[in-house]
């Protein structure tokens, strides 16, 4: 789905350089952080990046010591 998004100038610019710091497009920020804030916290484990650099799952570490 395509829509027409009217920002301010200042928001855009932040926006913008939020991306690139994360080394996402302008779009993909957007939507990584309108999951985010829904609530969806896996959101960068979605990252079609991630998923390309990293295809299999973090291995899980245990709270427990050896005794």
């Amino acid at each position: 789905m395509r829509i027409t998004l009217r920002l301010p100038a200042d928001l855009h610019e932040w926006l913008a350089s939020q991306a690139k710091s994360a080394r996402r497009s302008l779009n993909s920020e957007i939507l990584h952080r309108l999951e985010v804030g829904r609530g969806n916290h896996s959101a960068d484990d979605q990252s079609p990046w991630r998923r390309l650099l990293f295809p299999c799952p973090a291995p899980q570490v245990s709270d427990s010591s050896p005794a």
